[in-house]
């Protein structure tokens, strides 16, 4: 059968500006100029007949004809790319790029992949930990767990858990056998930008129901790993996702000296392209994430 495409490259740079929703950007992604950006995207539309995007003043907005054409397009180029790489690289072994945030990845799922190893030896993983994954745009990547509410547009989101916040110490902050009192301890914070932190100390505070607590000071760190790490040193105390802290407190290393629990605002989401959620490889990724979740809390 024949099949009618336009061009590669103005698809191509369709998909990059409809990705960045900039010319400029979108001609940095592919090392064009921004001017060879706009000529293709324009003779795209002129090709289709439609209007792609609503072009004003330092502003680049997709058209319904554009928000029709995008997935489409950015599945194709995914699974070409994949496809490509798989062919590239010929073996029986599946290799998964997954992002994954760092503290969960080195607190949470590091020492559960001997149970994948172990029940999927055919599956192997690429674990990275950016900050940011920009899994719609990246074809080096093959699925991200992230953070969050769960509505992001670019992605496929599938649950995997909620946080469940709970103050944790050295035992030995408790050595003299009286109860905690917050205001003699030193706070430890989790920053969510280098000028703000995660309001978890706040939240945890109210529902608690404990008041009179001065969260101004106390030290800061841009990981909830080291914020661990440090209340593990004894040097204060820190509010923590339970599963992040389980192996510590299983062992004594850390204790939960208060017995207030609070969920999170925010979970973890496993997120694949879309369009690619089903695909076998991420299905069994996937299931395998949420049973270990389910292990957890059985």
């Amino acid at each position: 059968m024949s099949r009618y495409l336009p061009p590669l490259n103005a698809l191509k740079a369709f998909e990059a500006a409809a990705q960045c929703q900039n010319f400029t950007q979108a001609a940095q992604r592919l090392h064009v100029t921004q001017s060879a950006i706009s000529r293709q995207v324009r003779h795209l539309e002129e090709q289709l007949g439609v209007i792609l995007f609503e072009r004003r003043p330092g502003q680049l907005r997709l058209t319904e004809a554009g928000r029709r054409l995008l997935p489409a397009l950015s599945t194709s180029f995914d699974r070409i790319a994949l496809t490509v790489r798989d062919l590239a690289s010929p073996t029986d072994l599946t290799r998964l790029r997954l992002n994954v945030p760092p503290t969960l990845a080195s607190r949470w799922l590091v020492p559960r992949l001997d149970d994948l190893r172990r029940r999927y030896p055919s599956l192997s993983l690429t674990l990275t930990t950016r900050e940011v994954d920009d899994l719609a745009a990246d074809s080096t990547l093959d699925a991200a767990i992230r953070f969050g509410d769960g509505d992001w547009t670019d992605v496929e989101p599938h649950f995997l858990m909620q946080e469940s916040h709970i103050a944790v110490c050295s035992p030995r902050l408790l050595r003299d056998g009286r109860p905690l009192d917050l205001r003699e301890q030193t706070l430890l914070h989790v920053m969510r930008t280098t000028e703000d932190r995660f309001p978890t100390w706040r939240h945890w505070l109210e529902a608690a129901g404990i008041e009179g607590i001065d969260t101004e000071g106390g030290l800061e760190f841009d990981l909830l790993d080291l914020a661990i790490r440090a209340a593990l040193e004894g040097l204060g105390i820190t509010i923590a996702d339970r599963a992040m802290v389980a192996r510590e407190l299983t062992k004594g290393e850390l204790v939960q000296p208060l017995a207030a629990a609070m969920p999170g605002h925010q979970s973890y989401w496993f997120t694949t392209r879309r369009g690619q959620g089903d695909e076998p490889s991420l299905t069994l990724l996937r299931d395998w994430l949420q049973g270990a979740v389910g292990n957890d809390h059985a």
